[in-house]
């Protein structure tokens, strides 16, 4: 519903946006940003439900972020692991160094629903959600917190993977650009930062 309205939102932005020039619309979740120079690397959603994103299509596109910060929503944070299917115990997770994406079946060590302000995955003396993942290097087992779900997930991955960057066990934000140039973000809206329904 949230990303239903969303999509409304950015529809009424093309309308406003010129009289005779439409823009057109780009939704990804970001596995790179770089602050200084205002640019963003992300994969695209590839999924035609825009309730079951799909954020593996290759190859990776950068977006140059508006320089009217009026129109640039929250800086992104990012990370290489694109999906979680906890029905099949699946993670897709971006390789960089390689610049593909791997499918990996990981075995399940728990999975729970917790409330997001819970001492597990809430900081209350700092007042913000704890640094996820938690990687357990005795155990060699990953524990994330899916924020849209808010589910607290501890799993465990085959070797090769678990040596990967942490990173790789962090889901980047969900963004979307409004643009008319190819790579030149003209609003650029953090989804996963936003909350529409806030007066």
């Amino acid at each position: 519903m949230t990303k239903y309205i969303l999509l409304i939102t950015f529809s009424c932005m093309l309308v406003t946006g010129g009289c005779n020039e439409f823009g057109r619309v780009d939704q990804g979740r970001v596995i790179a940003y770089d602050q200084n120079e205002q640019t963003i690397v992300m994969l695209r959603d590839k999924s035609p439900d825009s309730k079951k994103p799909d954020y593996t299509e290759l190859p990776p596109i950068s977006y140059t972020l508006p320089s009217d910060p009026d129109e640039t929503g929250p800086a992104p944070r990012t990370g290489k692991l694109m999906n979680i299917n906890m029905d099949k115990k699946e993670v897709d997770i971006f390789i960089e160094n390689t610049n593909t994406i791997a499918t990996v079946t990981y075995t399940l060590v728990e999975e729970k629903k917790i409330d997001p302000k819970d001492p597990l995955v809430y900081d209350s003396q700092n007042q913000k959600t704890r640094e996820f993942p938690l990687m357990d290097q005795n155990n060699k087992t990953i524990t994330v917190f899916l924020e849209d779900t808010k589910t607290l997930i501890t799993f465990s991955v085959p070797d090769e993977y678990f040596a990967l960057p942490p990173d790789t066990w962090t889901m980047g934000d969900e963004v979307r650009m409004y643009y008319k140039e190819p790579g030149k973000a003209l609003r650029f809206m953090n989804i996963s930062k936003t909350d529409i329904f806030k007066k």
